[in-house]
């Protein structure tokens, strides 16, 4: 394997120099690759990538990449993040080596001479980056193999986790996360089949700010669905920008949700003490509640800890039904037996407050 790695890092000279000097006539192309053992996995946009059998380096230009590289037991391996990575204070107790990785992804954009500085045997990037011929392009010069991750439901997020079992040679890993997470869902929605619908609740959520939202066939839409929660925002038209569903304030008001969820830290104080805010049901009965924040957001549209959110969710908006849930008991299971990690009493508090959970950009 180190011999082949040499090979590789004297290939990548040759190919940075490619990219940089005129193209010169030669009868055999001088950037193939030495052979390795690969197999074949299928990405999220149905690509067939040949991924080596054995790795050293793995590029996570997409954070839950990163997320489920690490839940894995891959983390170490991480050579190349993208800047949100960093921000997660857990991950990074759990995992250290990830602070130390080049980050070639800033904003959406690739510094390839950053990816060569990692020497990646596999990159897991966004679909947002698939779509770009001239990014992926450079991947396919320099042949590095890459796997694209995007999934908006839970079928989608469990597939994603498979498949990248199957990368990573971690198969019975992934199906024990898959398989937790289906026990979560059953156990709820056992419970949510016997609450009335005059009882269901009515509830606003707040991804990341006070008036992006959720949109029909999203992750959020499918894990408060099954919650048996009223998802205000999910049979009005939004506004579709950059990516992200946004609600105006007038629909917000419209709506008046009985509970508003938010996860991002300071927006649940921001929609508290804000005078055009103070009218709604959820603000006046003072049912504004923060998610908890650990390895990601809990609830997030890339969340790995969906299955938590889930439950946390389903324990806070109906408490008479949920009397013996333990949700902290659960998210101390999910990090010991995902993560390796033996999370304090201490951290596992503020992993539930939800607050000082992400580093300052």
């Amino acid at each position: 394997m180190r011999q082949n790695r040499l090979k590789k890092q004297l290939l990548i000279l040759l190919l940075m120099a490619s990219l940089i000097l005129p193209a010169c006539s030669s009868g055999q192309s001088s950037d193939q690759k030495t052979s390795v053992p690969t197999t074949l996995v299928s990405d999220t946009h149905g690509r067939e990538v040949a991924v080596p059998n054995e790795m050293d380096s793995i590029g996570t230009l997409f954070a839950v990449a990163g997320h489920i590289t690490t839940m894995l037991g891959e983390g170490e391996k991480i050579t190349a993040i993208s800047n949100g990575l960093r921000r997660d204070k857990l991950l990074l107790e759990i995992c250290p080596s990830i602070g130390e990785s080049v980050i070639p992804k800033v904003s959406g954009s690739i510094n390839i001479e950053e990816v060569l500085t990692a020497d990646p045997d596999l990159l897991f990037i966004d679909s947002e980056i698939a779509t770009f011929e001239k990014e992926t392009a450079k991947f396919d010069k320099l042949h590095i193999p890459y796997f694209v991750v995007d999934f908006n439901s839970i079928v989608e997020q469990q597939f994603l986790v498979q498949q990248m079992g199957i990368a990573l040679n971690q198969e019975e890993e992934a199906q024990a996360y898959n398989d937790f997470y289906t026990d979560c869902i059953e156990r709820v929605e056992r419970i949510v089949a016997t609450i009335p619908m005059e009882k269901r609740v009515r509830v606003y959520h707040s991804v990341n700010e006070a008036t992006r939202t959720d949109a029909p066939d999203t992750l959020p839409a499918d894990w408060l669905t099954i919650v048996g929660a009223i998802n205000v925002s999910l049979d009005d038209p939004l506004e579709f920008t950059d990516n992200k569903y946004f609600a105006s304030l007038e629909q917000i008001m419209m709506w008046n949700p009985d509970v508003i969820l938010v996860n991002e830290d300071g927006v649940d104080e921001y929609i508290r003490t804000k005078d055009q805010w103070q009218t709604l049901n959820a603000v006046i009965h003072d049912r504004v509640y923060l998610m908890p924040n650990g390895i990601s957001r809990w609830g997030h549209p890339t969340s790995i800890e969906t299955p938590l959110a889930i439950l946390w969710t389903a324990k806070t908006l109906y408490p008479d039904y949920f009397e013996d849930l333990n949700v902290e008991e659960a998210a101390r299971t999910f990090y010991r037996e995902f993560f390796e990690y033996e999370i304090s009493d201490e951290l596992l508090q503020q992993v539930m407050i939800g607050k000082g959970m992400r580093n300052i950009k």
